[in-house]
């Protein structure tokens, strides 16, 4: 099969596209033929990673994946005997984390129960394609627009509102009932009021700092503010949230976020899509830091 490879730290070029051994999945995994995958942010840092921090990792039972690639959307073509919530057939749409492989490859063998990482039944009303690009942004969204306890009518500020993070963020805090403030450049203000923002601020022309108004909550989904600079801008009990927080993967909450597409109220917000052999251009591009929304590769040409 055909895989990206990384063997070391670097620019986008250290990655190779190999033919390797398909997988052969154990009694208890589940073998996914892969459709599509993406290109986070995440994968960039590791791409990037320091020496020290290569170190470190084991520490925090984080794995450098050797391909890599946190999300996937694909069919399952083989169970193992143990096997019991899936079937030969079955879309499904979920994350690496965890595993010592990822997504940036035709196939990859998945247990079916894991500490880390979750795989359910892909939204039926989605593409492969835009099913791959859900469950990191969304899932981190969610974890902490929770902490919230977001109600019908509260101002919500989301910074970064058009990044994948950002994208998702204005969307469930729209299906929370809030009121929705998004900031990001101009170029992409429509985009986030296609999203559901009831008002849009180009970050370069107008200091949300200095606005004069308040929010119940701020959202940083970039990681570019602190809560000491938005302190004057929360109303009393007001929260500030920052994607720099640590989250976590629930089966829940990627179960609930497929509800929540078929309903349709929410979508994934895709720049572009790459095929898996111009992996290399896809990460140019992340690197470059403008995106919009999430990278997709492609990965197997089947559509739902």
């Amino acid at each position: 099969m055909k895989a990206v490879i990384q063997t070391k730290s670097g620019p986008p070029e250290v990655l190779e596209l190999q033919d390797i051994e398909k997988p052969i999945p154990s009694e208890t995994e589940v073998l996914i033929k892969i459709q599509a995958g993406t290109v986070t942010a995440g994968d960039v840092l590791m791409r990037n990673l320091p020496f020290i921090l290569k170190i470190l990792m084991p520490i925090f039972g984080i794995r450098r994946k050797k391909i890599p690639g946190y999300e996937f959307a694909g069919e399952v073509e083989e169970i193992g005997k143990d096997v019991t919530n899936f079937k030969v057939g079955d879309q499904v749409f979920g994350t690496t984390s965890g595993l010592k492989y990822g997504g940036n490859a035709e196939y990859i063998s998945i247990p079916e129960k894991r500490k880390k990482g979750v795989m359910t039944i892909k939204p039926s009303n989605m593409t492969f394609e835009e099913a791959a690009a859900v469950p990191v942004g969304a899932m981190t969204a969610l974890f902490l627009l929770r902490k919230a306890n977001i109600q019908t009518g509260h101002k919500v500020l989301i910074y970064g509102a058009s990044g994948s993070v950002g994208t998702y963020a204005v969307q469930l805090a729209k299906y929370y009932g809030a009121e929705v403030t998004g900031v990001s450049s101009a170029k992409n203000l429509e985009l986030v009021r296609s999203l559901g923002a009831n008002k849009v601020i180009d970050y370069k022309k107008e200091d949300f700092t200095k606005s004069g108004e308040t929010y119940d909550v701020i959202f940083d989904a970039v990681g570019k503010s602190s809560s000491s600079q938005c302190k004057g801008l929360l109303k009393q009990d007001g929260v500030f949230l920052s994607i720099k927080s640590l989250t976590s993967e629930k089966m829940e909450d990627l179960i609930l976020l497929k509800e929540v597409i078929e309903d349709g109220k929410l979508k994934a917000a895709i720049d572009t899509i790459y095929p898996l052999e111009k992996i290399v251009e896809a990460h140019r591009y992340v690197d470059e830091g403008h995106k919009k929304g999430n990278i997709v590769i492609t990965i197997g040409q089947k559509q739902n």
